[in-house]
């Protein structure tokens, strides 16, 4: 299969996804560039950050503060947005709180959804369109109605600090959707998906050590033990699995590019997103992310950059709307949707300590609007 072949077309018989709320979460602490070149042997500057890569901050949590605490902080505010509890729960992400067992369980626990079903999702960047095509495939099945899939990250924890390639690019943070059964044409719709990997490029973004192939010791070097990038090839890579995927889906929905109200890309380097909506002819006003202030959330990108542009209303509900992403794997991924009604929440992060395990899902009017990055 090539990725010029739909792996998913959503077809007018039966149901499809719909977002019926969005929730968002970023830690507090905010890293600008130049606390990032004040650290001892990167050697950049604010300058060479901006202009390669797009990004003035991004967010990163205190010792503490984990993937899951994020999580729980999203999918509480989505379920707020949406006013209604879930029956499955996933959880995009490259940086579980454990290698085992997964997180979702825990979150949804935290949640108190009780005994749903929860399981992560490893894609990588691609995390959170591979959960949104797996959570519409289970609503379409009937196996589920209103399956919450978060992608939540700390990245913090597995980038080398003294890595100019990866440290000055990723942030933390987390963002959620809770879907629920609807027909295509309506506002949140998902009309056509498609997912792409090839895994003869797995050693272009990946973390060397830690699993069983190469188990972690005392003995593993600092460069195994943290994530990296090989930052030429992969950039050619995304530009080109972007283009094609995001081609593949419009071409499942019959829509034009010219006919889009939103664009939304992984955010992980501004000449990315521009190269990509470029060469698909996506036209300017209908570009929209956060990367300046966030930068590379990995599997939170998509649901972040969907919640801020959201709480700005700025697109028409109902709106022919592309979202696409790339990842380690390699991943790959794009999403035709009708932009969501839904008002999106925000919410700070929550420690274990303060997080009751009997919370229920908050109705709509204990939701805090998201407020717009400025």
């Amino acid at each position: 299969m090539t990725s010029q072949e739909p792996t998913a077309v959503i077809t007018s018989q039966g149901p499809t996804a719909v977002i019926n709320g969005i929730g968002s979460c970023l830690p507090p602490w905010i890293l600008s560039n130049e606390d990032v070149a004040r650290r001892g042997g990167l050697e950049t500057t604010d300058e060479w950050i901006r202009t390669r890569t797009g990004i003035a901050r991004r967010r990163q949590v205190h010792a503490g503060t984990s993937t899951g605490d994020l999580a729980v902080a999203a999918g509480r505010a989505a379920l707020a947005s949406a006013g209604a509890s879930a029956d499955l729960v996933i959880v995009a992400t490259t940086t579980p709180d454990r290698r085992c067992p997964a997180t979702a369980p825990e979150v949804a626990h935290r949640l108190g959804l009780g005994t749903v079903p929860a399981f992560d999702l490893a894609a990588v960047c691609s995390g959170f369109l591979y959960g949104l095509t797996v959570a519409t495939a289970l609503i379409r099945s009937g196996d589920c109605t209103r399956p919450l899939v978060i992608g939540a990250e700390t990245y913090s924890t597995i980038v080398d600090p003294l890595d100019r390639d990866t440290a000055v690019i990723f942030g933390d943070g987390a963002g959620a959707v809770l879907l629920r059964a609807g027909e295509r044409g309506e506002p949140g719709a998902l009309e056509a998906v498609h997912l792409g990997a090839d895994g003869s490029g797995s050693d272009l973004i990946a973390i060397a050590a830690g699993g069983s192939r190469r188990p972690d010791s005392a003995r593993t070097s600092r460069d195994a033990r943290y994530f990296r990038m090989s930052g030429r090839e992969v950039y050619a890579q995304a530009v080109q699995r972007m283009t094609e995927s995001s081609r593949s889906v419009l071409e499942s929905a019959a829509w034009q590019p010219a006919g889009l109200g939103a664009f939304i890309g992984h955010q992980a380097n501004q000449r990315i997103l521009d190269s990509v909506a470029e060469r698909l002819a996506v036209p300017a006003h209908c570009r929209f992310g956060n990367i300046r202030e966030v930068g590379n959330t990995a599997a939170a990108s998509i649901p972040l950059a969907l919640a801020h542009t959201a709480a700005r209303r700025v697109v028409r509900p109902g709106a022919r709307s592309l979202l696409t992403a790339f990842g380690g794997g390699l991943t790959w991924g794009s999403v035709a949707l009708r932009w969501p009604s839904a008002a999106p929440c925000t919410a700070d992060p929550e420690t274990r300590s303060v997080l009751s395990t009997s919370h229920r899902a908050p109705r709509r009017k204990s939701c805090s609007p998201s407020t717009t990055i400025s």
